[in-house]
This record gives structure tokens, sequence and C-alpha cells, in this order.
């Protein structure tokens, strides 16, 4: 064997040995990889399960207390409507025991009742206290005033007496009512000298407790506890706790007692939250909230073994996704290493490219949202939308999500086909999610992704998008288009919403972007798409068109009904021809009609300004407001449409000088926490936050004129904002009450 044989044969030894490290290495890294992929999706999936988790459990508790609190107030409705009857009929005794006959029968709800003289209060009568129920639809009547009974010592009839009010007696199981457990309301009933003389109450079972509180059922294994003002349990899985222990009695039997003893502190604390605790062994979740006026608390307990079960078994799916891939990492490796094998690698890599590219129609569309509709517990929105590629993966998006009690959506089609459109796609979709958490403007956000995409655009592919945001508390709706064509707005008819045509992104780096507006109003809606639905050909190249899209849109529907009949207009159209361009849809119905707003139409007359306090004054009676703050928020209504009045309708002075009868209408929108005003007009443009401050320091003499209304009620309220939109203004004024 010559040198030149020797040195060959080492050098292939060298190069099969680096061949063998090199895919070591490559298996090493894939591998690190993976893991680091799949640790940072199970954080997200946690956070985003434990968000979905706390809201679906305070959405739960909240709607459980309201009925909770339905049933309290029909009680101790039906025992105050009574209680001038009771005043009347202290005067005639006798005629007393037919109040609580009269509760009884008159209240289902309520199981028995009695009216309690104070002792002494008749000297005939020193205790007398006729108590009537309900037993087998009957009405039986007994007496409370017996030597086995003592009912000037019991809470029911002490409390309300002590605290001179109505008072809800802590539950307690009625021994001679076949062991129910039952609360009474009491409420004290004063003579005509201001003397109380009895105490007027309504027995409530509570069956309907545990029933109601029971059918909260999150995920399977979690459960709900209710308490009493003093701890003890009036609802729980184990019957045999209710009424005879307490929270914190039970956690003196448990391993780690800290947490639940904690959880019995916030509750009767009457906190409203959730903490982590550990029961029977596992780790939950509690969430709890406090039930007013019978102090009690409720809580939903989720095992963490329940909430996060899916995501297990999704994490056991990557994980063999994972091994399959670094198989195919290792097969791709081997056939490449081994060149006699080529024609045979070649067709393996083609069998793992047609994989890959099913997973990656996978992956991508599992980007966007397709769980329809996507907030069950929202009245004031119903969206669908959907996405079909014309080949395994897809150039067109969609997206929406809630921010702010904003709706965040957009639309968009990439230029191109195939794995470069689809990934292109992807970084749209990702910059439209990062950039629009932080901004509400959806130029900003528009522009903002265009010039990330610009500035790495080597291969000069672009997209046509719109990007939306939706006020759902007023149905203010801001858009910028970026070349894409024009969604169809629902109102009285169907029409194109007008929008800018724009450059596509990605075409050209910092290419400003036009903010537009628009008022949406109750019923009014969106349809959002892509040209794969108008430029749909059958087989005789014809283009299913925009008339025909509008003619199948007609008629009031579900959003999810109109993207049904669209596609099934669309197949019937193109029939057997081949699907050439990605079809995305986005159904919007706007549904928000605000029942806590109310309206006075006011003209341009300097005179109806006087209706404005009339108007004020209700809604200040309604709201308890304080006198002063009633005159300031009037005096800057009074300046603000003064204003109106003389600068947007200059023309028309209100006195016979020019045009009568001009609309100004004032909206307020009445909160807890707040009063909006919103004054509407059709004159010219007059945008009052641009005129500048008056110095109120400088001499009258000198000061110039005008301008001293708007000082004065920029510094009333709290919040003064203009809007020009379809040819009107638009004058917001806010003014925060807490």
């Amino acid at each position: 064997m010559n040198l030149r044989e020797k040195a060959k044969i080492f050098t292939d030894k060298g190069l099969r040995r680096r061949t063998r490290w090199t895919g070591l290495m490559l298996i090493v890294v894939a591998v690190a990889i993976l893991e680091i992929i799949s640790l940072v999706q199970a954080h997200y999936a946690k956070v985003g399960i434990r968000q979905e988790a706390k809201a679906t459990a305070e959405s739960q508790l909240d709607a459980t207390k309201s009925g909770i609190l339905n049933i309290i107030n029909q009680v101790e409705s039906a025992v105050r409507n009574n209680v001038w009857v009771a005043q009347w009929c202290l005067q005639i005794p006798d005629s007393l025991s037919n109040i609580p006959k009269l509760i009884v029968n008159n209240n289902p709800i309520v199981a028995g009742s009695t009216i309690a003289i104070v002792p002494g209060y008749y000297k005939k009568k020193p205790l007398f206290s006729p108590y009537m129920a309900i037993t087998n639809g009957e009405i039986i009547e007994k007496t409370l005033a017996t030597p086995e009974y003592d009912y000037p010592s019991q809470e029911w009839f002490t409390k309300p007496i002590e605290l001179d009010r109505g008072y809800w007696s802590e539950p307690y199981i009625d021994k001679d009512g076949g062991e129910i457990l039952m609360t009474t309301y009491s409420y004290p009933i004063k003579d005509k000298q201001g003397r109380i003389a009895a105490v007027l109450t309504a027995d409530l079972d509570l069956q309907w407790l545990t029933a109601m509180v029971e059918a909260i059922n999150i995920y399977p294994g979690s459960f709900s506890t209710v308490v009493s003002r003093t701890g003890k349990l009036l609802v729980s899985p184990d019957d045999s706790l209710i009424m005879n222990t307490t929270i914190d009695e039970y956690a003196s039997s448990v391993r780690d007692s800290a947490p639940l003893r904690a959880l019995n502190k916030a509750m009767l604390n009457k906190e409203s939250g959730s903490m982590q605790i550990t029961y029977e062994g596992k780790k939950n979740t509690v969430y709890y909230t406090p039930i007013e006026k019978t102090g009690w608390a409720m809580n939903i307990i989720i095992p963490e073994q329940e909430m996060f079960a899916g995501l297990r078994k999704l994490d056991g799916l990557m994980r063999i996704l994972q091994v399959i891939g670094l198989l195919l990492i290792i097969l791709i490796f081997r056939s490449v290493a081994k060149s006699q094998l080529r024609f045979k690698s070649l067709s393996e890599r083609k069998e793992i490219m047609e994989n890959e590219l099913h997973i990656a129609s996978e992956i991508q569309m599992s980007m966007i949202p397709k769980t329809f509709p996507p907030f069950p517990d929202r009245k004031d929105i119903d969206l669908a939308a959907a996405l079909v590629p014309a080949k395994e993966v897809s150039g067109d998006l969609y997206d929406f999500f809630i921010r702010d009690n904003k709706l965040f959506f957009c639309i968009g089609d990439v230029s191109g086909k195939g794995v470069p459109a689809s990934l292109m796609m992807a970084v749209t979709r990702s910059l439209f999610r990062s950039v629009s958490a932080h901004s509400d403007n959806p130029a900003e956000i528009v522009s903002s992704i265009n010039n990330s995409m610009a500035e790495m655009n080597e291969s000069t592919m672009f997209v046509t998008f719109l990007c939306c945001i939706l006020d759902l508390q007023t149905g203010h709706l801001k858009y910028c288009n970026a070349g894409h064509n024009s969604p169809l707005i629902f109102t009285q008819s169907i029409d194109e919403l007008p929008v800018e045509p724009n450059l596509p992104l990605g075409v050209m780096l910092g290419n400003e972007y036009v903010l537009q507006e628009i008022q949406m109003g109750y019923d009014n809606a969106l349809f959002l798409y892509t040209d794969g639905v108008t430029e749909a050909e059958n087989e005789n190249h014809e283009l299913f068109g925009i008339e025909r899209l509008k003619k199948t849109l007609s008629g009031r529907k579900e959003s999810y009904e109109h993207l049904k009949n669209v596609k099934k207009a669309v197949a019937g159209f193109v029939r057997s021809a081949p699907q050439s361009d990605d079809m995305t849809m986005l159904f919007i119905h706007y549904l928000r009609n605000p029942e806590d707003a109310r309206i006075i139409h006011l003209t341009n007359d300097i005179n109806q300004i006087k209706n404005l306090a009339g108007f004020l004054d209700s809604i200040a009676e309604e709201k308890k407001l304080p006198n002063s703050l009633t005159c300031s928020i009037n005096l800057a209504l009074e300046e603000a449409v003064t204003n109106v009045i003389e600068y947007a309708y200059a023309e028309d002075d209100g006195k016979g000088g020019g045009a009568k009868d001009k609309p100004i209408d004032v909206m307020a929108v009445v909160r807890d926490d707040e009063l909006k005003f919103v004054i509407t007009d059709e004159g010219k443009p007059f945008d009052p936050t641009k005129i500048a401050d008056v110095n109120i320091d400088q001499d009258a003499g000198s000061r110039p004129v005008g301008g001293l209304g708007i000082h004065l009620y920029k510094n009333i309220m709290d919040n003064v904002i203009y809007r020009r939109l379809e040819n009107k203004n638009i004058l917001t004024l806010t003014k925060k009450l807490q």
C-alpha cells in the first residue's frame, strides 16, 4: 500500500470521525433548543391557564353571588313591605297574627314568619309571638311565646333591637322543622312614639343555597364552600361538616394549617382575592369573595392537578414530537452522510418535507384564534372568523384580542404563496401582538410593524394589512389601512368602509400611515376579508365580486352564519375550479346598547341652556351628588354648550341672525365612579382643547376677550377630549366621582 492510499484511508477515517462528532453536536444542540422551547411554552401556557381560570372563577363567583343576593333581597322586601302594616296593627293586637300569614302567603320563598312583641309592651300579653309556617303547602299557625322557647333571648330578636335596623341571623339547624338549615331576617317595628314595639321576621330555608353553589363546576374535582359570619361551614362537599365546624377548626386537623387559617381570616374579613393552599396533600388555588348583607363568604377551590391536566397531555405530545423530530434529524444526517444512498435519501427528504409542511400548517393554524365564540361572557360583541388556505400553508392572517375594554383586530394578506408567505404571516401576526400590547393607535401600530418588516425584508415581500381598535364601551372605531381592500360596514345598508389606500407593510421604511375614525352604533357590523373571497374564479374565469358578496351578506344573522353562507356561496360559484388564493374572513357585530346613558336634545337657541339644569338635577339626585359639585358641573355644561352656539354655529346666533333649530345633543353616561357628558353638534369644526389657557392673574381690562368659559370647564372637569367624526364635533367631558 503506497503512501497516497494510506493518506486517503487516514483522511476518510478523520472525515467520518468529524462527521460523527458534527452529527452528535447537532443532536445535542437540537435537544437543547427543543427543551428550551418546551419550557418557555409550558411557562406561558401555565400563565394563560391561570388567567383563564381566574377570569372564569371570578365570573362564576359574581354570578352565584348575584343569585344569592337576589333571594336575600326578595326576603328583605317581603318584610319591609309589611312594616307599615305592622305599625298600624300595633293598635289592634288581635290583628297582628295576620301579618306573618300575609308574608308567608304572598312570598313562596319565605318558609315562616313571626311578629314578636317586646316583653311588657302589652300589659295583657307580656309575651306574644304568633308564628306562621308553610308545611306541605299549608299554613301552620303556632306561637313562639312558650316556656320552652325564650324568644326574647334569641339572636333574631335581640340583634335588630340592638342595631335598630334589619338583621340576618347566624344560620341555624331548625330542630322542629326537619333538621333544615335556615336563617332569619328580622326588622324592628316602632310605634308612633318611636319606641321599638316588636320584631317582624321572615325565615329562609337554605336548601337552595347548596344547590346553587354545587352548580359551580369549572374543572373536574373543583368545589365550593360557603361560610357564615362566624366562620361556620354552610355549604361543603362533606355534609358532616355543615354547621359543625369552621375552616379554622378544620385547619387544626391537617398537616399544613397556615394556608387554611389565612383563607379563613381573609374570608371573615370580607376580602376578595385568591391564594394557593395545600388540601389533602394537593396544591389548590382558591378564589373567594364576600356576600354582602348576610356577612357570609364563598369560595371556589380548584386543584392545580386538574387545572393543568390538559397542559400535561400537551406536554407529553410535545415530547413525542420532539423525539420524532430528533429521529428525523438523525435520519437526515445519516442519509446525507452516505453518498451511496443518495437517491433513497432524496426520497426520504421529500417525505420529511411533506410531513414538516403538514406540521407547519398545524402550527400556523394554531397561532390564530379559532375558538368561537371567543368571548362567551360578553354580550356587547358577536365575532367569528375563518381562514381557508389554498395550499398546505397560508399567507393570510387575522387576529384579535381585548385589552382595556377595547377590541384590537386585524386582517392581512402576504404577497406570494407557500412557506415564505406563511413565515411572513407568522412574523406579521407576532409583531401585531407585540406592538398593540403597548399602543392604542392603529396608525402607530401599523407604522411600527412596517418599519420592523422593511428593515429585514430581503425577499422584497409585502403584506396588505388593516388594523382596527373598537372601543366596546363607546363604539368608537379607529383604524389604519396598509394597502388592504376596504371592509364592508353594516348600518342601514351594506357599504364599503372609506379607507386610505396607503402602502402595504414592508415596502418602504418610514412610510407614514393615516389614522381614520368612525362611530359605530348598536347593531352595526364590520366584515373584513382578503381578496381570495372577491377574486375567487369559476371555470369561466369569472370573479365572485363585491356585489355577490354584499348579496350573500344581506340580512341580520349571527356572525358564524354569515361566514358559513359566504363559504357556501363561493364554493357554489367556483364549482370544480381549484382554489387559487387563500380566503380569510372576519365578521364583527357590535351589540352594545348603553343602558346607563341619558340624553337631552337641544338646538342652537341660547334660551335652551336653562334646560340643562333639570337634566343634571335628575342625575345628581340619583347619584346623591353634593350641591356644590352639581352646580360646578352644571356651570361647565352651560359654558360648553354656549361655546357650541357661539363658535361651532357662529353664523347661527340663536337670535334670528341665522338658521335655527340646529341640533346639539348632550348624552350623559352615568357610572359608579364617573359622569361622562358627550356633546355632539353638526356645526363647523371647533376644537376648544386647542384654545390657549386664559391668564386669570392678568388684569381684566388688558386680558383678551373670550376663552374664559373654556378655561372654566377645563378646570372643573377631570378630562376634556375633542374629536371630529363624520362631519360632527364630539366633545367629551368627564368628572371622576371617586
